[in-house]
């Protein structure tokens, strides 16, 4: 069994069907490109792999974990779904950093409000809480050092460039340590010079026990990075396969117009 499952995956918004039946699978440490026109439903795929969106149908399992199945009210109750939502971290394409808290602030809120549930739930006492409270800053600073930002652990969003707000969304996303990284456009808000700052700091995360789904539209990234590529068009899978078979030898009629338009 493959390490990521995601079989039959169906959504609709009212009567617009986005995904039609999307299956693929990823072994670990595999990287996917996913590429397409705007409006194909990379996003959507990608809001629902990490319960933002809820699918109406499709199985979706992470190491032999079932976390979603359509047909089970069981793996969609909200409280089932916060829990699973751990196993995938998203760096959004337009940061979503929270403007009132410093880069390391911004690293550790996600980390903090787990240790609140667990301090509650195991009754933890005041040493524990700090103890593990300074786990989590320390980790927050690996993290920062990690993405070449540790000097700026007390700067402010509006203090930082765009490609720095992303990197510090990337180390953000790292901080529960999830098994499957997505990152939806992570370039798509920045200049030239910043994309390929940020493009180097995911080139970086590619290692042998790091699975990651990126949505984008960098041929050249996915063709060097990507061990997978999927070319979606109109809510399906149109073209899926190796970077070589995907961009040199694409099959379909829709995946080469999409790679001949001008600028690809």
């Amino acid at each position: 069994m493959a390490f990521l499952e995601v079989k039959n995956i169906k959504k609709k918004f009212g009567s617009n069907e986005v995904l039609k039946d999307i299956s693929f699978s990823l072994e670990k440490g595999e990287v996917l490109a996913i590429i397409g026109s705007s409006g194909s439903g990379k996003t959507t795929l990608l809001r629902c792999l990490n319960f933002l969106e809820k699918a109406d149908d499709g199985v979706i399992s992470v190491d032999g974990n079932l976390l979603f199945d359509g047909s089970d009210r069981s793996t969609t109750s909200d409280k089932n779904i916060r829990r699973k939502r751990l196993h995938f971290g998203l760096v959004f394409q337009s940061f979503n950093l929270f403007p009132q808290y410093t880069a390391l602030k911004n690293i550790m809120l996600a980390p903090e409000m787990l240790l609140k549930e667990r301090a509650k739930k195991e009754k933890l006492s005041a040493h524990q809480k700090r103890e593990e409270h300074e786990k989590i800053v320390a980790h927050a600073k690996e993290l920062l050092d990690s993405v070449g930002l540790s000097a700026k652990e007390k700067s402010y969003p509006c203090e930082l460039s765009g490609g720095q707000c992303q990197r510090v969304a990337i180390a953000r996303a790292l901080a529960l340590s999830p098994d499957v990284l997505c990152f939806d456009e992570p370039t798509s808000a920045l200049d030239p010079e910043l994309t390929g700052e940020v493009l180097r700091v995911i080139r970086n995360l590619k290692s042998s026990d790091r699975t990651m789904i990126v949505v984008t539209h960098e041929m050249e990234f996915a063709r060097n990075v990507a061990d997978k590529v999927i070319f979606m068009s109109d809510g399906v899978i149109e073209e899926a396969g190796t970077p070589e078979e995907v961009f040199d030898n694409p099959k379909s009629e829709r995946t080469r117009e999409f790679l001949n338009r001008p600028g690809f």
